[in-house]
Formats: C-alpha cells, structure tokens, sequence
C-alpha cells in the first residue's frame, strides 16, 4: 500500500520492525507447529451474539493509546479479564503491541489462562506470522484493519485466520472501507469512530456506517464509548456489540461498568429496516 506518513503508517512501522526479533526467536515452522497444537478456537461470534437481546461486549485490556497516553498501569492483566468476564463479556480484548499500547503476547497467555471466554488478540496485523503467532497464544479472534492492508493482504489473512480455526473482527472506518469488508463476506464487522490515520473521532460516522451494513454480520462499534448512553447510541445505530477499553480501564469500578453497559438493549431490527431503505 501507499506510504502517506500517518499515525497508522508510523504504528505499523513499529509493528514490523518489533516482529522481528520475535520472528528470528520462534522462527516461522515452529511457530506454525506451536499454532497447530493449541487447544480448539472459541467461537467469538456466538459468544458476542449471546440471545440477541442485550449488547454484547468486548472488553479489552487496555494500558494506554496513542491518543490518550498511560491509561492504566495493569499490574495483574488476568486479574482485570476476569472481573470482566464474571460480569458478562463476551470476549476479552488484549492489546499486544508494545510501543503506544504497551501490550504483549505475555499479557495474552495470562488472560488466556484466566479465562474460558473467547480471547481477541488487538494489533495491528500485518504479516502471517502474526496469526500464526495469536493462534498459539491462544486468541481466537484477530484483528483486521482494512485501513493498513490492501486487498490482497486482507483476502490472504483472512484465509489463514479461517483456516486456523479463528475468526476475524474486520474494522473498519469509511464507507470504502466498509465496501472492501462486504466484499470479503466478512462475518464480524467493526466499525471504528476513531480514524487511526489522524486519531479523530466521529460516533455519529460510525453510527452512520452501521447503518449501512445489510444483515448477515454481527456487528461491533468501537471506540468514543465513555457511558451507557454512549453504548445506547451504537445499539440505536444496529450494532450487536461494542468494543470498549479506556472507559473500563479508567473506570473506579469496572465491574460496574461492564455490567451497565452489557444491560443495554440490543435494537438489531433497526439496522436491518435501515440497510433496506
């Protein structure tokens, strides 16, 4: 793809060259070995569906973003995925990149461990050793930005994800965006308020776009969730789920917070009715 210099480009500039040394340590055959013998994928998508009538949510452990800095310190990363999922995730986001999420694969494997729910590795995916490498972590669903791949990058990826068992949380931000995620019959969609070239945020964009997608996939609105009502207008917009980090991490009870905003109710049929006119 195009170098234009933006915040995504520099993150995946990172990304790339922190692979590496994790590359040139478990090299690419061992590393499809370790894949094929972890335990069975959890189905995500069913897991975040739940009886269709409330939000589903993924909740995600969340150190800090390139927009808003330090979040939290998370000492204990289990610790916190576990309160999540005893008060009604769905699934447990982990970010894995180092240098402005300050994530890592050793906060996968100890929420892994911790947790039976589905495991959403959050990086940004760029390479087929990185779903090689979530898979033997244990994640079962993976990230796929469309903004940092081009076509062929996301058919190939996804593919692999597909056939290692995964699933994939295709995300997008624009209507182009959007088309591409259509177009590979993606299964889970998101779609991101934040645009990760510039950091801005628009929920009522991504709102927008929401509305646009026909039925067939679940779909996950992320980013700009600071309150309840701010997940009430993702479900008015026909999300399935919200994907929520900051707020949950930043919040003096989390537990509280992942079970107000599991309650919401879940208005799919909107959606739907609005994809049709």
């Amino acid at each position: 793809m195009t170098r234009t210099g933006t915040v995504l480009d520099e993150i995946i500039d990172g990304v790339r060259e922190d692979l590496e040394p994790r590359r040139a340590a478990v090299p690419a055959a061992q590393i499809r070995e370790l894949a094929a013998q972890a335990a069975p994928a959890r189905d995500a998508r069913s897991a975040l569906a739940g009886d269709g009538t409330t939000m589903g949510l993924i909740a995600e452990v969340k150190r800090a973003s390139p927009s808003k800095g330090q979040l939290a310190d998370i000492p204990a990363p289990a610790e916190l995925a576990g309160i999540y999922a005893r008060h009604g995730a769905g699934t447990i986001s982990v970010l894995t990149e180092q240098r402005r999420f300050r994530g890592s694969l050793a906060d996968l494997d100890a929420v892994r461990a911790e947790v039976s729910i589905p495991v959403l590795r959050k990086d940004f995916v760029v390479d087929p050793y990185q779903v090689y490498e979530a898979r033997a972590h244990g994640a079962d669903l993976i990230l796929l930005i469309v903004a940092a791949l081009d076509d062929a990058q996301l058919r190939d990826l996804d593919a692999l994800v597909t056939e290692l068992g995964m699933q994939a949380l295709v995300e997008t931000h624009t209507e182009e965006e959007l088309e591409r995620a259509l177009a590979l019959d993606a299964g889970i969609i998101g779609v991101n308020a934040r645009n990760l070239k510039t950091l801005d945020v628009d929920l009522q964009r991504a709102a927008g776009l929401l509305r646009r997608i026909p039925p067939g996939p679940l779909t996950i609105g992320e980013s700009a969730v600071a309150s309840v009502a701010d997940v009430e207008a993702y479900a008015a917009a026909g999300a399935d789920a919200v994907l929520v980090g900051e707020a949950l991490v930043t919040a003096g009870d989390p537990a509280e917070s992942v079970a107000a905003f599991r309650a919401v109710a879940r208005r799919g049929r909107a959606r739907q009715e609005g994809a049709r006119a």
